[in-house]
């Protein structure tokens, strides 16, 4: 409870920090009307992450409970001492790239030489047609396969419906899960998941961009099945409800829990379509569905 009202009280100074929330309205508005200082918040996130480094999780449970106890601690952890990172930066400490990643996300990106880079521009070189700048060939071959406007919420909802009956073969879903469309403009982004709460996702797709034909499993896979919704779903329903850990029905952009939505909405769209699937959808709206479950 300490680690959410942190986290809501982060958000009345960084609108963006808080990505979903469907816990206890009340905690909600009493952060609104607190609006602690952000010396405060840190300060009690300092102590918050001190009290977890100091708890003996191991020593509480046995067995397969352990397991679970350590794993959540684990977490919890690992987010508190991310809250403390986002709000060093608000208050005029930053770092350097792979720093900040790190303490955000527990995780720092890989290097990458010239020659990674070099090989695979020598690549597309090789198989794009026409004349001119690589950078041009590339754009006139994409803009082929770009979706009409009057056909994208068609096509769009034609790649959710696949990808959720892909993503059913391998996943059970609690009854009455829903999702929205949104078609929204001016936005950063391509498609954004808004998570609810209640089993519910609107997802709002950015038309202010092209959108291409890969690009709508991409999209219906990462924002819905077995994305993010399915992520946040699945949350819901084991940890928030069933095991009443509230600190689940907060999802903090700017923390390890990020690193691991995005990820597994990134590899889900292989679940979904593994092999020459996805090809096969892309080109003619069909393909089999396999029982291969990708571990």
């Amino acid at each position: 409870e300490s680690y959410v009202r942190l986290t809501l009280g982060l958000g009345v100074h960084d609108r963006s920090h808080v990505d979903a929330y469907y816990g206890p309205a009340e905690w909600r508005e009493e952060a609104v009307a607190e609006e602690r200082s952000l010396e405060d918040l840190k300060a009690a996130a300092v102590s918050l992450v001190g009290n977890l480094e100091g708890t003996d999780a191991a020593g509480a449970a046995s067995g397969e409970a352990e397991e679970l106890l350590l794993l959540r601690h684990q977490f919890l952890l690992a987010q508190a001492r991310a809250l403390v990172a986002r709000l060093d930066m608000l208050t005029g400490d930053r770092g350097r790239f792979d720093e900040e990643s790190r303490r955000l996300y527990d995780a720092v990106a890989p290097a990458h030489g010239p020659d990674h880079f070099e090989e695979t521009l020598a690549k597309l070189d090789e198989r794009l047609p026409g004349q001119g700048p690589l950078v041009s060939r590339f754009e006139r071959f994409k803009i082929r396969y770009a979706i009409p406007d009057e056909a994208l919420d068609t096509v769009f909802r034609r790649a959710i419906e696949a990808c959720r009956e892909r993503t059913l073969h391998h996943i059970e879903l609690p009854d009455g899960e829903s999702f929205e469309i949104e078609y929204v403009r001016g936005r950063p982004w391509a498609a954004y998941n808004f998570y609810k709460g209640n089993y519910h996702s609107v997802i709002q797709v950015n038309t202010s961009f092209p959108i291409f034909i890969d690009r709508a499993v991409d999209l219906a896979c990462h924002e819905g099945y077995p994305g993010h919704h399915v992520y946040n779903v699945l949350l819901e329903q084991h940890l928030v409800r069933g095991k009443q850990w509230h600190e689940f029905a907060v999802y903090p952009l700017y923390s390890p829990q990020s690193l691991m939505s995005e990820g597994s909405a990134h590899l889900g769209i292989e679940m979904a379509f593994p092999g020459d699937e996805r090809v096969a959808f892309e080109r003619d709206g069909s393909g089999a569905v396999t029982g291969a479950v990708i571990d």
